[in-house]
This record gives structure tokens, C-alpha cells and sequence, in this order.
């Protein structure tokens, strides 16, 4: 009877904890489950009642007063855990602390993401053995966390093959993007190609860019260093849509014109050409000039009346000679802030470069912006003839220089509105708004093929093609990398930092422990 008296409750607990491991491990032995909870229960009782006399005794002692106080504590500290766990889990929040942000998107991407209009689904047809399966599943969780209208799921073609003759699938690791009647389906796992393809599928219509040509420009189909093929491509992913155009051979400026693209062209444009041009701007348009030094282009005269001014002259860098290049690649690494450049801190280099600048004068509704200049080692050489080049204070120009100026003019139309207030009313006229906007670099090399990828390059120049287009959401930023952060230790720190973490340390928090207890024991 005493044995029984003094060892009820660890049998009644055995039993409770008996009864839990089964409801969580076999469900399926539920009623003997029940059972084992239910004399646990019944035990517990029958111990009290036998036992009712020490447990009074026991109530008035100080280590039960301070076992009491313990508990409470424990139980509000649990309270309050599941309170802010209940909190968390209804307003999720993302923190990533790595330095270089490489678990959080790009402000392109979000930008992208937040704006989007309708709902997007995703496929994922990966295998469960997949290695890239981790790294899709972590990147569509940070897109579906900005935006609710990104919904994914996860498919294995082995299990679902009724789905991969639906959508055609030939290629595990395939991703389909679908947003109405649209489709885009991507075989890689980076978040560049997941962001373009979110562009594409949910791009109402296409804007189309034309690059202009016949005058000795680069063009979009040639692949060599001096073509313009990677910066066509790059423009493609995004959406756009790339032609080539020859205003000499063309009656009409086309219609869908989003952009004009005028590369460095080496022999002057005709006048009606230019007067073409105007006439597009006139009407709203844009354009994006790049001008090569030592070129007879003839646009210097002609952007003259925007307010751009364009030197004979060659840009001369000498910190460009420190970052691998030679005297003759100005680099650009701080930019004035602008649309273009917000949040963009990446080194951009012009080959054989001319500057650009804002003229003392210019149109009424112009406004202008330089938005790249060079640092105060350059300088503007302006005496070409000769054979080696030197600075001269007299006739050269001092650094920074500008190699980039971006502009907006109002247009205002006057268009014949007829009014309905009275009959017989005479026909009014309403005046209508709209915005040319143009770019106007010094260099037309920079997004060649041989240089479009260098550094950030490529970036500007998306990011002023979509400044031109109104594609705020596409502006560019350059991927982030993860740098190496490693430590070295010598054999003898590496056995001290051993000892110290998983001997003292642990053996400290044990005494620690012992003599807490010993202590409230001898109360």
C-alpha cells in the first residue's frame, strides 16, 4: 500500500504521457489511447486523495512558495510567446540581414511584383529530387510574400503526367507562368528570368524600339565586339520588342514607335531626316542619341536647339588607367540623382567618349539633367590634332565632365473640340499636353558587345530605355553577389575556440546550474 501511495502519480503521468504519444504517433490507436489518458487521469485523482495530508503539509513550506512563483513565471513567459507567435504568424514580416541583401529581391523585381494588375499562376514541374528545386521554392516564396497575386505550386511530372502532356512538358525544372490568355515558361532558377518572365506575361502590349541605321551606326544583328546584338537581347527580355529603321528609305515615321535609338552614326543625317526627327518629338516623342567623338554626324547643330551642347572634344580619365582601362575610357562611378539613377551606384565606362553638357540656352518647357560626369582627374581635350595629349588650362576643360544629359519638353497641342451646351454651338479649342523626352550620350561603344556587360554598363543604359518608355518599374538594378566571408585560425586558435565552446562554456552553464539548485534545496 505504501508503494502504491508514494509512486501513483509517476505511474498516472506514465500513463497521460502514454496516451499523448499515441494520439501523435499512431492515430490510428485512438480509443486505446483514450483509455491509457483516462486511468492516468483517474490515478492522478486517486494519489491526491491518499495523499491529501502531506500535499496540505507540503503547501505551507517556502520551497513550494518559490516552486509556485517559478511556475507562474514559466507559465507567463509561455503566454506571452504564444501571444507574439500569434501576432507574427497574422502580419509576416521578412528581415534579411546578410549584407548584400542576397535573400531579398532586387527594387526592379519588387517594383515589377507590386505593380502587378492581375493574378499570376506558376507551375513548377521539378522532380522531387531536383537540386534546383530549393532554390525556386525559396525565391517564389519572397515574390509571393510582396505581392498576393503571385500564387505557385510545385508539380512532379512523375506523379502528374496527365499535366505534363497539358502543358507540353519535355524538361524537368521547367516553370510556366500563366496570366489570362498568356504564357511564358522559363528552364532557369534565377531571379532575372523569373522577373522578365512576370513582364511578359502580364505586358498588355508590347512597346516596340527601333534602332535607327544607314548611316554607318552598329547594328542589332551583327555579333561581333563592335554589333549590337547582347543589348537587343537584353532589351527582348524585358519585353520589348526591337526593329531596325532607315529614315531615308521610309515615307512615314512608323506608328508604334515606343523609342528611337540613334547609335553613333558616322555620316551626317539628310535634312529630311532630321526634320523627321523633329517632327516625332513634336508629336510626344522619344529618342536616345548616342554621338561618338570625331564623327560628322551633324546632330550637334540640331540638339543645339534642345539645349544640349555637344564639344569637339575627347574625354581624357586618368583614374580609369587605375580600374584596368586606358586614358581614353572616362569612368562614371557618382551620378546626379535622377529617375535613371536612383539607387544605381554601379562604375559605368564610355570608350573614346565626347561630353555633353547643358547649354547656356535653351527651349521654354525644356528641362534637363546631367545625370553622368566623369571624376576631377579628367579633363575635356579639345586640341585633337595633336599626337600625344596633355593638359592644357588654357584651351582643355578641367573635370568632371559630362557624358550624359537627359531632358523632357511639354508639347502642347491645340486640338477642335466641338461643345454640346447649345445648338449651334461654334466648334472650341482645347489645348492637350504631352511630354517629349530625350537622352543624349557621348559615347555610342559602351553598350556594343564587347562592353555592354562591363560593370554596369548594361544597366544604364536599361535604365534610361525604360526612363524613355515610362517603364518605371523596369529600371535596372544589377544583381547582388554574395561575398566569401570566411576566417582563418592556426591549429593552436582552432583548439582554443574548441575548448572554449564546447567544454568551458557548457561545463560553466552546469555549475551554474548545480549550485542554483543545491542553494533553493537547502531553503
Amino acid at each position: 500500500m505504501t508503494w502504491i501511495k508514494n509512486y501513483l502519480n509517476y505511474i498516472s503521468l506514465g500513463l497521460v504521457a502514454l496516451a499523448l504519444v499515441l494520439l501523435i504517433v499512431w492515430p490510428q490507436y485512438r480509443t486505446v489511447a483514450l483509455v491509457c489518458g483516462l486511468v492516468g487521469v483517474v490515478l492522478m485523482i486517486g494519489y491526491i486523495i491518499l495523499n491529501l495530508a502531506e500535499l496540505k503539509e507540503g503547501l505551507k513550506r517556502k520551497s513550494f512558495l518559490y516552486s509556485s512563483n517559478m511556475f507562474l513565471i514559466i507559465i507567463l513567459v509561455l503566454a506571452i510567446l504564444v501571444v507574439i507567435n500569434f501576432f507574427l504568424a497574422r502580419h509576416h514580416y521578412r528581415i534579411d540581414f546578410t549584407a548584400a541583401k542576397i535573400h531579398s529581391l532586387s527594387d526592379q523585381s519588387i517594383n515589377v511584383v507590386k505593380n502587378l494588375k492581375k493574378d499570376v499562376t506558376i507551375k513548377c514541374f521539378f522532380r522531387d529530387g531536383n537540386v534546383s528545386r530549393p532554390t525556386m521554392e525559396n525565391l517564389l516564396k519572397i515574390y509571393a510574400y510582396h505581392s498576393p497575386r503571385i500564387k505557385y505550386e510545385f508539380i512532379d511530372p512523375d506523379k502528374n503526367p496527365g499535366l505534363v502532356k497539358k502543358y507540353e512538358i519535355t524538361q524537368d525544372g521547367t516553370t510556366v507562368f500563366e496570366c489570362g490568355d498568356k504564357e511564358n515558361r522559363i528552364t532557369t532558377t534565377s531571379e532575372e528570368d523569373i522577373t522578365n518572365a512576370l513582364i511578359k506575361v502580364t505586358r498588355e502590349k508590347k512597346k516596340v524600339i527601333y534602332f535607327l541605321e544607314g548611316h554607318g551606326e552598329g547594328s542589332i544583328e551583327e555579333s561581333s565586339d563592335s554589333g549590337y546584338t547582347t543589348a537587343k537581347s537584353e532589351l527582348e527580355k524585358i519585353g520589348y520588342e526591337v526593329k531596325k529603321l532607315s529614315l531615308a528609305l521610309s515615307e512615314n515615321f512608323p506608328a508604334n514607335c515606343s523609342l528611337l535609338i540613334v547609335p553613333g552614326p558616322r555620316k551626317a543625317l539628310l535634312p529630311n531626316e532630321l526634320e523627321t526627327l523633329k517632327n516625332y518629338l513634336n508629336k510626344g516623342g522619344r529618342i536616345f542619341f548616342m554621338v561618338d567623338p570625331e564623327t560628322t554626324s551633324g546632330l550637334e547643330s540640331w540638339l543645339a536647339e534642345y539645349g544640349f551642347k555637344l564639344e569637339n572634344d575627347l574625354v581624357v580619365d586618368t583614374v580609369s588607367r587605375l580600374l584596368g582601362g586606358d586614358y581614353f575610357m572616362p569612368v562614371v562611378t557618382e551620378y546626379d540623382y535622377h529617375e535613371i539613377t536612383k539607387n544605381f551606384r554601379y562604375a559605368t565606362f564610355f570608350p573614346l567618349a565626347r561630353s555633353v553638357e547643358i547649354a547656356e540656352t535653351k527651349p521654354e518647357g525644356m528641362t534637363l539633367t546631367a545625370i553622368a560626369k566623369t571624376s576631377s582627374n579628367s579633363w575635356s581635350e579639345r586640341q585633337l590634332d595633336q599626337k600625344e595629349v596633355s593638359f592644357d588650362k588654357n584651351k582643355d576643360k578641367q573635370g568632371p565632365i559630362s557624358l550624359a544629359v537627359v531632358g523632357t519638353k511639354k508639347i502642347t497641342e491645340t486640338t477642335e473640340a466641338k461643345s454640346t451646351s447649345e445648338p449651334g454651338s461654334k466648334e472650341s479649342s482645347q489645348p492637350q499636353s504631352k511630354e517629349a523626352r530625350l537622352a543624349v550620350f557621348g559615347d555610342s561603344d559602351f553598350i556594343t558587345n564587347r562592353y555592354y556587360n562591363l560593370s554596369g554598363n548594361g544597366n544604364l543604359f536599361l535604365n534610361t530605355v525604360n526612363w524613355l518608355t515610362e517603364e518605371s518599374d523596369l529600371i535596372s538594378i544589377q544583381p547582388k553577389t554574395q561575398s566569401p566571408r570566411t576566417i582563418q585560425l592556426t591549429p593552436s586558435q582552432g583548439r582554443l575556440l574548441m575548448f572554449i565552446s564546447i567544454i568551458l562554456l557548457p561545463l560553466i552553464v552546469l555549475i551554474t546550474g548545480l549550485t542554483i539548485w543545491l542553494r533553493r534545496r537547502s531553503l
